[in-house]
Order: C-alpha cells, then sequence, then structure tokens
C-alpha cells in the first residue's frame, strides 16, 4: 500500500483532495520500527511530525515512566504552531510499527497548499495540550497523596497501637479486680466497713479525674517514698507498684490513716488492690477515649482535606483547609523540627473554589517549604508561618518559612514544568506547575518573594470564581 492510500485511510487527512495528499505523501518518509527500537529521543530536536501507520508507539519521560502511546492512525510529533523546540519524552515502538515522518521545514508550504488541514492539525494539538495537562494533573495528585500517605500512616497507627495496648491492659487489670474481689467477700465486713470502702472509692476515683501529674519525676519520686513506707509498714504486698498509681490520685498517708480507722487493717491490702485496679482502669479507659478521639480527628481531617461526599465547587472555609493540609502533614513537619505558626485573620468570608485542589495548593507549598527548612541543617531556625488576609482581589494565603530562599537567577523558572532543584527521586517538578494552574484557574494569581531566611508564596484568590 503506498503512503497516499495509507493517509486517505486516517481521519485527519481523510477527504482531503487528492493532489493534495499526493504532494504530502512525496514529503513524507516511511520507517519500519522493530520492538522497543527508539524512533525519537528525548532532548533532540522537535522536527517532525509521526503519523502512525500500523503498530504502536510509546513515549516515556526519564526514568522510563509512559506518559502516552500513538496507535495506528494517530498524529504526533511536532505539529503546526506548536511552541515545541525539543521533543519532551522518548518515542519507541512498543510493538512492530509502521511510521512516516514529516520534516517541519515542510510546514509553511503545506499550510498554504492544503488550508483545511491546518484547522484539523490544531484540533490535534488541542487535544494533545488538554490530554497532557490532565495526565500532569493526575500524576501530580499521586505524588501529592504519596507526600501524605506515610506520615498519615504513621499518624493513625500512634494512637491506633495504643488504644490497642491499653484495651489490653485494660483486660488485665478488670481480671485483677476480680480477684481481690473474691477476695476481699472472705471479710466478715459491716455495713458501716462497706460504705466507707464505697466512699473511698468514689472519692479517690474523683481525685484522680481531677488532680494534676506532679511537675516532673523528681517530685513523683519523693511523693511515692513517704507512701510506699507507710504501704509496707502496713504489710501491704507490692507496696511499689501501688504507690505510683495513688500518687497520681493525688493520695498521701493522711487518707490511707483515716481509711484504716474506718474499716481495720485486715482487710486493707484487698481494698488498696482493688481501688489500684479501678484507678488504673480509668485511666486506661481515658487512654482509649484520647486515643479514638485523635483517631477521629485525623479521620475528619482527611474528609475536609479531600472534600469527601461534598460537591467539588463550592463556598469553602480556607483556614478549614489549611488546618486540615496542617493535620495531614503534621508528622513531616513534626519530623522535619519544624513549628508552626498561624496568623489567620479570621474575618475571612467564604470563597467560591473547588476545596480539594485548593488543598492541594497548600500541600505543595507547605511541602516546599518544609523541604527548604530541612536542607538549612542542625540546629537552624525553622519556623513556618501560614497567614491570610484580606486583600483588594479578595483574600491573600500566605506561605512563609525561614529556608535559604530561592535563588534569584532560578525564579523565572519556578513555574515551569519538570524544572526542580530537589535531588533526582525526590522531585517531580510538577508542584509549582500545578499550584500555578490550580490559582489560575480559580482567577487568582502567585506571588514569590524570597530572600535567605524568608521565602514567601503568596496565593490572591478572589471571592467569587470568574465565569
Amino acid at each position: 500500500m503506498s503512503l497516499l492510500e495509507d493517509l486517505q485511510r486516517i481521519q485527519t487527512f481523510a477527504d482531503l483532495p487528492e493532489e493534495q495528499l499526493a504532494w504530502l505523501a512525496q514529503q513524507g518518509n516511511e520507517v519500519c520500527l522493530e520492538p522497543n527500537e527508539v524512533l525519537t529521543r528525548a532532548g533532540d530536536p522537535a522536527d517532525r511530525m509521526i503519523v502512525v501507520l500500523e503498530g504502536e508507539l510509546q513515549f516515556r519521560r526519564d526514568g522510563g515512566l509512559v506518559v502516552g502511546t500513538g496507535r495506528a492512525r494517530d498524529v504526533t510529533g511536532m505539529l503546526p504552531f506548536s511552541r515545541m523546540t525539543q521533543f519532551p519524552v522518548t518515542g519507541q515502538a512498543a510493538t512492530r510499527a509502521r511510521v512516516a515522518w514529516f520534516s517541519t521545514s515542510v510546514f509553511p508550504e503545506m499550510l498554504q497548499r492544503m488550508p483545511l488541514l491546518a484547522g484539523r492539525l490544531v484540533a490535534v494539538l488541542t487535544d494533545r495540550v488538554r490530554a497532557v495537562t490532565r495526565l500532569d494533573e493526575q500524576r501530580e495528585k499521586l505524588v501529592s497523596l504519596g507526600k501524605l500517605s506515610a506520615g498519615l500512616a504513621h499518624e493513625l497507627n500512634n494512637p491506633a497501637a495504643a488504644a490497642r495496648r491499653a484495651a489490653a491492659a485494660l483486660g488485665e487489670t478488670l481480671a485483677v479486680a476480680r480477684e481481690n474481689n473474691l477476695r476481699l467477700n472472705q471479710y466478715a465486713l459491716t455495713s458501716q466497713q462497706r460504705e466507707s470502702i464505697a466512699r473511698f472509692e468514689r472519692d479517690t476515683g474523683r481525685r484522680a479525674a481531677t488532680s494534676a501529674a506532679p511537675v516532673n519525676s523528681l517530685e513523683q519520686s519523693d511523693r511515692e517514698e513517704p507512701l510506699t513506707r507507710w504501704l509496707e509498714e502496713h504489710h501491704v504486698s507490692e507496696a511499689w507498684k501501688l504507690a505510683p498509681v495513688f500518687v497520681e490520685a493525688g493520695i498521701g498517708n493522711r487518707e490511707l490513716e483515716t481509711l484504716v480507722e474506718q474499716i481495720g487493717p485486715e482487710p486493707l491490702g484487698e481494698v488498696l488492690g482493688r481501688v489500684t485496679a479501678l484507678l488504673t482502669a480509668a485511666a486506661l479507659a481515658r487512654e482509649i477515649e484520647n486515643s479514638t478521639a485523635r483517631i477521629s480527628e485525623l479521620v475528619k481531617a482527611i474528609k475536609e482535606y479531600s472534600y469527601m461526599d461534598q460537591a467539588p465547587e463550592q463556598e469553602v472555609d480556607l483556614h478549614g483547609g489549611l488546618d486540615s493540609t496542617l493535620t495531614m502533614m503534621n508528622y513531616k513537619i513534626k519530623r522535619a523540627g519544624v513549628t508552626v505558626r498561624r496568623e489567620y485573620n479570621r474575618s475571612l468570608p467564604r470563597i467560591c473554589a473547588w476545596g480539594s485542589e485548593l488543598n492541594q495548593v497548600w500541600t505543595n507549598l507547605i511541602d516546599n517549604a518544609v523541604d527548604a527548612m530541612s536542607a538549612n541543617g542542625a540546629g537552624a531556625m525553622r519556623k513556618l508561618t501560614v497567614r491570610t488576609a484580606r486583600d483588594p482581589m479578595g483574600v491573600l494565603v500566605e506561605i512563609g518559612d525561614t529556608g535559604p530562599g530561592v535563588p534569584a537567577e532560578i525564579q523565572p523558572r519556578i513555574y515551569d514544568p519538570f524544572f526542580t532543584t530537589k535531588p533526582v527521586g525526590d522531585g517531580t517538578g510538577l508542584g509549582l506547575d500545578a499550584v500555578s494552574r490550580i490559582v489560575l484557574k480559580h482567577g487568582g494569581n502567585v506571588r514569590l518573594e524570597s530572600q535567605p531566611g524568608d521565602t514567601r508564596f503568596q496565593v490572591r484568590l478572589p471571592l467569587s470564581r470568574p465565569h
């Protein structure tokens, strides 16, 4: 089959006048490729339009990531009106393939001879830009999720593990309490003694719920010593184990002396053993409550961050989004030794926006700020400032850090796709590109002010998204 017949079977060229297609076919160069054979390499001059006649091509970025395919009857490569100067990806055959390529040198005459083709190639270029943009957005979302997942897993695992340990200890403590009950029932206690025991347990529980913890371990030890001695003098077994619990509950020798006067010395060991078990059980229950509350807080932050079960575009609270993002990134922030300062103007109104996409902006800016401060070295001041304010445009969100700053010579390039100063494998170069695109989508703008020790990304957004 001739190249002319091949072109006539492709939608982009179909129904064009035969004499025009015949001229175009004369300008083409046919190439047959074996699987994995390279057609174009990333960085080569963008000097040809490629038409896939048979088989399939794959386009890979550095590192081997497949970012696109070219199937039979697709038009790809350099197209008229494109500003591409170099091929950004490597094109190679995924299967046996046959392609035709046309040098960019024939474009001026091609567009003059075939004006209808010009409009079709513009449509192909537009579709390609849209597809690449969508792929980059999806990839950046996955990268953002990766930034959060490890830290979030750690943040969830800590309270979950604590709750599990406390639940296991609670079962053991209740078993000890039951054993003390059985032994205590062997005593022929009067109703007054039983009432005194119940009152002591009630008062001790109240003290434990309201007492303040000792200032430090030395003070804790100073309080435990006389109490341990008193318990040993009254032949209470495992005094060393009981004393810390009573100290934390605010119980001292005086309260125990009063108890002995009311119930006598015989049942003292069983009573104190049961009270200790009950105090321990209450403390474990509080630990479980605190741990599960932390898990609920994190789940709430996840839902708020992702706007789960909510409309994609709505009126959003900027401060809620910033706080949920900081919660999601808390592990990385703590691990880097960064302190967070919130300077919120709480009078700001809600704005009409895609909440989950704005949170992606905050994630990228905060992540970059933390990484920049981590590069400062040990001992350096690391402070992340998140500020909101009114602005003539609408609202201002500023993410500031005390890192080394962005050198002036690279500032014009920081929003370029795939430009990054991070080591290979640490950055995709898509973060600030995504920030720029999302903010622009909202009708806003991003501005950088940077000097050593003071870098600020300022995001300005309108109150309502322009139509």
